[in-house]
């Protein structure tokens, strides 16, 4: 009895230290936004896509601007590339150049095995308190131990003209037996582009026997039994692909042009409201829907991070914590705007937050959370991924 009295007594002695723990975090995020008021933040991230350009400059920069006096600048670049810039100004003891990154798989795990980020971070960002934290606990099975953000999710799926293409393949067994009787409709970027490394990596899932084996970390010889079959899946249908499979596509945005030009049947995207933006933008017909294969489709969290050197600490932090909050996650996933679905745990909103994401209307090309739930499996570890981008460029695009 005494003993379950001690837990008893340490329980309330925990509960009333919360308060008080998230009442000095509140005060020390107060500090921050007080040091960040009329500083400039220097946003490094993918600037590959108009839709998200547009968001940031058009929404996210004029409401920091407003709320907290911050200038926000976005910097487009490949997340390798100031990856590197990152390291060399680490090793060249310069001064910092870059305040915050849009960053996740390889790049977060080579940037923390090379100590280029400031961490933990979430702890001192009010908003993560309404983030399941056990759902960003890994990036592509790296744990992030609080060094990122988490501000978006994205799921894979495929896009076509329905009255064009009335019954798409819906696996990839059935999608390889269509690009041989539509010789030229189809196509993928070439890795290391995003969309088109995911696109590989998800037909890897789908000829070697599911996710599952991949997920407890790179195993070479797991991965060289495994991976000839994709291999094999890729070279076989590489001759039916547009132009021959001579040339890829450089990236989703010439993809994208492709299809909106009607010279490839079938798209691909890692952003499930894709579609539907493009349709709201006249770019694409109103007949554009989305579907998935049967066989699953990866999802990811993208984050934020500060580095190690960041100029502007303080207002790096406040961008991070905006770009969690409800309002700017509301922003987001109106597909008028991105489509990018929430972070966000809906149980810890309060009515009427909770309220304006029901009622959002996502668009008749954009499947539902439900839908999208039922086929959602986990993205490979960076290790594999990187590994496949390698052989993909050797196997595949030279032919060895």
């Amino acid at each position: 009895m005494r003993y379950i009295f001690r837990l008893l007594l340490a329980a309330a002695v925990l509960c009333a230290q919360v308060p008080a723990v998230a009442a000095a975090a509140d005060e020390g995020f107060a500090e921050l936004v007080r040091q960040a008021r009329g500083s400039e933040v220097k946003w490094y991230m993918w600037g590959g896509s108009t839709t998200i350009n547009s968001w940031v400059d058009g929404y996210v920069a004029p409401a920091v601007k407003e709320k907290f006096g911050i200038t926000l600048k976005r910097v487009p670049a490949d997340a390798a590339v100031f990856v590197n810039k990152l390291l060399a100004e680490k090793q060249a003891g310069g001064k910092g150049s870059m305040d915050l990154l849009w960053i996740n798989g390889e790049n977060f795990r080579n940037a923390m095995e090379n100590g280029l980020l400031q961490g933990p971070i979430t702890p001192l960002l009010p908003n993560f308190r309404l983030i399941d934290a056990a759902t960003v606990e890994f990036d592509f099975g790296y744990p992030t131990k609080g060094y990122e953000a988490p501000y978006g999710r994205a799921q894979f799926v495929f896009e076509y003209d329905s009255a064009a293409l009335p019954e798409p393949p819906r696996t990839f067994a059935a999608l390889k037996g269509w690009v041989k009787d539509n010789p030229g409709r189809f196509t993928y970027p070439k890795p290391p582009d995003f969309t088109g490394s995911a696109f590989i990596r998800q037909v890897f899932y789908a000829v070697s026997g599911g996710h599952g084996q991949f997920l407890g970390g790179f195993d070479r010889a797991l991965y060289e039994e495994r991976s000839a079959a994709l291999f094999a899946y890729l070279q076989e249908i590489k001759p039916y692909l547009w132009q021959e499979g001579k040339n890829y596509p450089k990236d989703v945005a010439a993809l994208d042009t492709l299809f909106e030009r009607g010279e490839v049947l079938l798209n691909m995207s890692y952003h499930q409201a894709s579609a539907q933006s493009k349709i709201l933008q006249g770019r694409y017909k109103n007949t554009v829907r989305t579907m998935v294969m049967g066989e699953g489709s990866i999802y990811n969290t993208h984050f934020t991070a500060v580095p190690y050197n960041a100029p502007n600490r303080a207002g790096a932090l406040v961008v991070a914590d905006f770009l969690m909050s409800p309002e700017a996650q509301l922003s987001k996933n109106d597909p008028a705007n991105w489509g990018d679905f929430t972070v966000l745990d809906m149980s810890r909103l309060n009515d009427e937050q909770r309220g304006r994401f029901v009622k959002l209307d996502l668009g008749p090309a954009t499947l539902s959370v439900d839908e999208l739930g039922r086929v959602a499996v986990p993205e490979i570890p960076a290790a594999y991924l990187e590994q496949l981008e390698k052989d993909w460029e050797k196997r595949v695009l030279q032919g060895r």
